[in-house]
């Protein structure tokens, strides 16, 4: 139990003073950017969804 005690103190002490953390501008443009990525992949696919299933409802009706 030492030594989990131990990782865990030391743990939060690398937290503390080694790990630089970004700024909170650096943080919201990234997730914006990563908000924006997203909607234009899930537009993309979505068009390609649609698309398949115009496709695939044509191609059963006429048989």
């Amino acid at each position: 139990m030492e030594k989990f005690t131990a990782f865990i103190k030391d743990s939060i002490e690398e937290i503390r003073t080694k790990v630089s953390w970004p700024k909170f501008s650096e943080l919201q443009s990234s997730s914006t950017l990563v908000l924006v990525a997203s909607l234009i992949f899930a537009l993309i696919i979505g068009v390609i969804d649609f698309g398949f299933e115009n496709a695939m409802t044509w191609f059963y009706q006429s048989f």
